[in-house]
């Protein structure tokens, strides 16, 4: 048996305890200031840069290296990269998170290292490899280009380059998601007399819906950004395999410090862009949101 007297001490001391989230003001201050310096530092200060550099010297300066045949070939060609490496990774995106969530099978661990290769890699070296495979050095490559379609120094290249430095954001964002909601759902479905693409794309693809979205949304930004590797396999020709990040770099080495920067703003455009529709998927789906990222 306890006495008041006994228990009263160790009641003060737990009152005493502070959780780790309840720390005190200067505490929670001192981290504020850190985060939004850091913040300020190394996102909103160079993104002001940007914009302030591309419009000082005024607007017809602007929208006159907008408008220059070099910058709108390179922003066809970033939009035709996304377009395409895009789609090709919702694809890969989607089968490996099925099979890797929802199968049992004797390499899953080394598919799952083979996912997360781009990530390790530098992307000059993942350039380097398409030398390798597609270069003049390769039958494959000489084949190609001997029957007109050459695939380094060409479009091709840059998407295939594109294509693998983006293939794990879907497929990361959706394997915890599968791998949290687990296969009694999909198991439910195919008792009741339902088939595997059936069950799939009306169970396993609308459970999944936001967290695809949110890859699809992350593969996109790199894929217009893209410029280690895209640099090694394009030839950075201006009009032809100069996408809009080469541009820029090829603006800023011809020392025309305006346009390079104008050119830089149109990127920056094109991000936000796409946190703003990140930002408007929170705001209206905030709660369902919230239940599939819950991994």
């Amino acid at each position: 048996m306890y006495d008041d007297a006994s228990i009263e001490p160790a009641v003060k001391r737990r009152r005493k305890q502070r959780s780790p989230i309840q720390e005190g003001p200067l505490t929670k201050l001192a981290l504020l200031v850190v985060a939004i310096g850091f913040l300020v530092v190394m996102v909103i200060a160079p993104l002001i840069v940007v914009f302030v550099e591309a419009f000082a010297r005024g607007l017809g300066t602007y929208f006159a290296a907008l408008a220059e045949p070099d910058t709108i070939s390179a922003l066809q060609l970033t939009l035709l990269v996304a377009a395409v490496s895009v789609p090709m990774n919702l694809v890969f995106g989607v089968a490996a998170a099925w099979v890797v969530a929802k199968f049992d099978f004797k390499g899953k661990a080394l598919l799952l290292s083979l996912i997360d290769l781009p990530f390790a890699v530098s992307p000059v070296v993942a350039g380097l490899i398409f030398v390798l495979l597609f270069g003049a050095s390769s039958p494959v490559g000489v084949w190609f280009a001997d029957n007109g379609f050459p695939i380094l120094f060409a479009p091709p290249g840059i998407i295939l380059a594109t294509t693998f430095i983006t293939f794990p954001f879907i497929a990361r964002e959706l394997i915890p998601l599968m791998q949290q909601q687990g296969t009694a759902e999909e198991e439910a479905a195919l008792s009741l007399g339902a088939g595997g693409w059936r069950t799939f794309f009306l169970v396993t693809l609308p459970n999944v819906k936001w967290g695809l979205l949110y890859g699809v949304l992350l593969c996109n930004a790199r894929a217009m950004g893209e410029f280690g590797a895209v640099s090694v396999v394009s030839g950075s020709v201006r009009g032809q395999t100069m996408t809009l990040p080469l541009h820029v770099k090829a603006l800023n080495d011809s020392t025309q410090i305006a346009a390079s920067f104008a050119v830089a703003s149109l990127l920056a455009m094109l991000a936000l862009i796409t946190l703003a529709a990140k930002t408007i998927l929170e705001s209206r789906f905030g709660d369902e949101l919230a239940a599939t990222r819950r991994h």
